[in-house]
Formats: structure tokens, C-alpha cells, sequence
């Protein structure tokens, strides 16, 4: 049932009547620089002085928008079962240049000729990417070793050891080529990091490439357009406990 939003200052948008407590699935649609975390705790603070259980099925990386499902109180046992199911992507890379975090975090560290890159062979090299495949996670990444983050270790100048995973990539899709970038759609397995794909692509170009810009737009059956803003969903939230 969806109740329409009178108060001028709550914003024009339809929400349920949510039962965090029994449990509710939120789609959010997580901003850019706010780590996973800090959705996570705006809307758990939001919440108080109820002390629910409140937790994200699947990361994203501070500098990629778009859809982060949220599980609050039950419902956070079937954290898994979401956090597992396939996930779509929409990027952009830049060609010609590599960073340490192979996205923005980082500065550029070196640059490589583009002269020589083809149309066509942008094209072709997207088949070594898909299906079955493996890959290094970032040193800049949340991958836990001896119970420490990578990107912990990374910002301390720490070399870690990095370990192969496997993963599935069933679409990579080029969509725009205007070189030093490139627009590219992705459907991937639970567990795929998209900047080191996107690493990994620029070698297979014999040049390097980074990531610029990252938005899910879906995981499992949730789609990114039907997912609320952080600050709307706050709001309401406040104000169902105010009324």
C-alpha cells in the first residue's frame, strides 16, 4: 500500500508502509564518494532509538554510484542469498594511463600509446572477458587478508601477495568508443571487480586503462530505477517516527 507524501518538506515520493523490525528489503541508489557503510549507518541512525539489525548485500566502491540493497531486521539473515545473485554494470574506462587503485582514488602513475588501437580491436577483446574467467583483486579493495583490508594495507605501502578468483562475466558489452574513452555494459557473478577488469582490458590493448565512472544498475531481479535516494528515504523515515 503506498501513501503519497503530503508535508512540504517530505520529498514527492510514494513509499510503503515499511515493518523495519519484521523486515524490509530497501533499494537505495548510493551516492558518489559514500562508501557502502555510510548508507548503511545514515539509515540505521535514522532509525533510533529503535536498535534494529540493518546491513548491505554487496559492496560498492566509494567512487561508483547506483543500486546497494539494504536488509533491515529479519530479513538481514538472507543477506547472502541477495548479496549472491548477478549483478549489471554501466562504466566508463579511460584508455591510455593506469593508477595504483586502478580507478580515481588513486593518481595516474603511468601512460601508454592509443595510436595503434582499433575500433575493431576494442570489440575483439572483450571475448577474452567473458564467460569463465580469473582475476587479481585491486591492492586498493575491502578483500580481507589476516583479517586486514587490502586498501588498508596498500595506503601504508604495503605490498600483499594477491590471490586469482574465478568469476563469470555473461555480457561486456562495448557501447560508445570515443577515445581515451570507453563506455562499456557488464553483467558479472557475485564477486567481480570491474576496475580490474577494466585493468586487465587495457593490457589486452597493449596500452593500460583505469576506471572513471561505475553505476550498478541491477542485482538479481532489483533494479536500480526502482531504487530510492538516501536523502528521501531518511526523511520519511523521521518523519513517520515525528507523526
Amino acid at each position: 500500500m503506498s501513501e503519497e507524501q503530503t508535508d512540504s518538506n517530505i520529498p514527492a515520493v510514494n513509499f510503503p508502509d515499511f515493518n523495519f523490525a519484521e523486515g524490509e528489503l530497501l533499494l537505495i541508489n548510493k551516492p558518489y564518494k559514500w562508501t557502502s557503510f555510510d548508507v548503511v549507518g545514515k539509515i540505521r541512525n535514522s532509525m533510533k532509538p529503535l536498535k534494529l539489525k540493518v546491513g548491505h548485500a554487496g559492496t560498492l566502491d566509494p567512487l561508483a554510484t547506483g543500486l546497494l540493497i539494504i536488509c533491515t531486521g529479519k530479513l538481514t539473515k538472507q543477506i547472502d542469498t541477495f548479496q549472491a545473485q548477478e549483478k549489471e554494470y554501466t562504466g566508463t574506462m579511460i584508455v591510455g594511463a593506469t593508477t595504483p587503485s586502478f580507478d580515481m582514488e588513486t593518481a595516474v602513475d603511468q601512460e601508454f600509446p592509443t595510436s595503434h588501437i582499433t575500433e575493431q580491436q576494442i570489440y575483439a577483446a572483450t571475448a577474452a572477458f567473458t564467460g569463465d574467467i580469473q582475476q587479481y583483486p585491486p591492492a586498493h579493495s575491502a578483500v580481507k587478508v589476516n583479517g586486514e583490508r587490502l586498501y588498508v594495507k596498500a595506503r601504508r605501502g604495503e605490498e600483499t601477495e594477491l590471490r586469482l578468483r574465478f568469476v563469470t562475466v555473461s555480457a561486456f558489452e562495448i557501447t560508445r568508443i570515443a577515445l581515451p574513452e570507453i563506455d562499456f555494459r557488464i553483467v558479472c557473478s557475485k564477486g567481480t571487480y570491474i576496475r580490474s577488469l577494466v585493468s586487465d582490458f587495457g593490457m589486452a590493448l597493449n596500452s593500460g586503462a583505469y576506471l572513471s565512472k561505475l553505476t550498478r544498475t541491477r542485482s538479481g531481479d532489483f533494479l536500480l530505477e526502482n531504487a530510492f535516494e538516501v536523502a528521501d528515504l531518511v526523511s520519511y523515515i523521521r518523519s513517520k517516527k515525528e507523526s
